[in-house]
């Protein structure tokens, strides 16, 4: 499923389908495209209905079932959000809702499969806890095997008076599990059991005060971590160490241009395949960051800035083959097609710009 040969790409957006109390709704479902991998040209294939506000998405290892959060406070009259299973039809790339789960906590923002494809992670932003819900061999989700409420607060009274999980990743290992936490200014780790369906803790990696962590990456010799930060619009490089799973601090870099004083809040980070680059997200700069990296030591440079055409660029994707970037802008209801120079980094608008309302998550599956 690697993408290296393929001429097409399934593309999944994610969106927000109902007024929450951070964003207008104006969707109806998870949109699905084709990808022209040869010119970045998109064509719409359909909208997938019944999941309340699919804010993030995750596929799972071998491209049969997609994964979805309900990002909402409440859900069937009770407290907590939901995670979806979707099965995707082999032909058409079309979903079906297969069954959802709870994810043991309000406003789920974030779920990833682990690599074995037998358990889904989930961060529940509003109550600042994180989920493992097992798989089954037909693809539908078992209640939650592993919950672990997060404690604490940090220095911003207005978005750090208690936890908030902002994302959760495996390892490259496959190993540990990471949960960057906006409210604790720490990514918590944890030990995956797989046999068990259970998360310990272990020792976190802190960031500055204040900084607010949000998403973060691998680099893909394993070697290096990419966090980018929500609240002082800067990216911390970590060392990374996978016999323990634990992270260095070696570097922060600002996400926006010297002396830029209007507000900003980043979102989302991804390492291109061929692990040289580095781009974030910046929503008020609306912009991508693009960050050269170096290769032995994992520190960045910045190269420039690409304007993304549009309002509060959320998350975006690269396609697997790294010729492409996808930047979702939320509040204007675009998808911008980009294509990545593979020597420089940087993005070149293609001029592929797809219609779709509240755009905020961006997959891509090879066929």
């Amino acid at each position: 499923m690697s993408g290296q040969n393929s001429e097409t790409l399934l593309v999944y957006v994610g969106t927000y389908t109902r007024k929450e109390a951070h964003v207008e709704g104006k969707s109806r479902g998870i949109h699905i495209y084709r990808m022209d991998l040869s010119s970045g040209k998109m064509a719409f294939v359909n909208t997938c209905p019944g999941v309340v506000n699919p804010s993030f998405l995750d596929l799972h290892p071998n491209g049969e079932y997609l994964y979805s959060v309900s990002e909402v406070a409440e859900a069937d009259g009770k407290p907590g959000g939901g995670i979806s299973a979707l099965s995707i039809d082999p032909e058409t790339g079309e979903l079906t809702l297969l069954n959802q789960q709870s994810s043991v906590g309000q406003g789920p923002c974030y779920v990833s499969v682990e690599a074995t494809g037998r358990y889904v992670l989930v961060a529940n932003y509003g109550s600042g806890s994180v989920a493992m819900l097992p798989i089954r061999q037909n693809g539908a989700l078992g209640e939650a095997s592993g919950f672990v409420q997060h404690e604490g607060s940090s220095v911003n009274p207005s978005r750090q008076a208690g936890p908030h999980a902002h994302s959760i990743l495996p390892g490259p290992e496959n190993r540990y599990a990471f949960a960057a936490d906006l409210g604790l200014d720490q990514i918590v780790a944890y030990e995956m059991d797989l046999e068990a369906g259970k998360l310990t803790s272990v020792e976190p990696a802190k960031a500055q005060a204040g900084c607010g962590p949000r998403h973060f990456d691998f680099h893909p010799n394993g070697r290096f971590a990419y966090l980018i930060n929500e609240l002082n619009s800067t990216t911390i490089v970590y060392a990374y160490d996978s016999s323990n799973g634990s992270m260095r601090e070696i570097q922060t870099i600002s996400t926006v241009p010297e002396g830029y004083t209007e507000t900003n809040y980043c979102a989302d980070i991804h390492v291109a395949p061929s692990g040289r680059f580095v781009y974030g997200s910046n929503r008020g700069h609306d912009s991508i960051v693009i960050f050269k990296v170096d290769e032995e030591t994992g520190k960045l440079t910045t190269v420039g800035y690409e304007p993304t055409q549009g309002e509060y660029p959320r998350n975006f994707g690269i396609d697997p083959t790294g010729q492409f970037l996808l930047a979702a802008n939320q509040n204007s209801d675009s998808i911008v097609v980009f294509r990545a120079d593979s020597d420089s980094g940087t993005l070149t608008p293609t001029g592929q710009v797809v219609e779709a309302p509240t755009p905020v998550c961006v997959k891509f599956l090879s066929r």
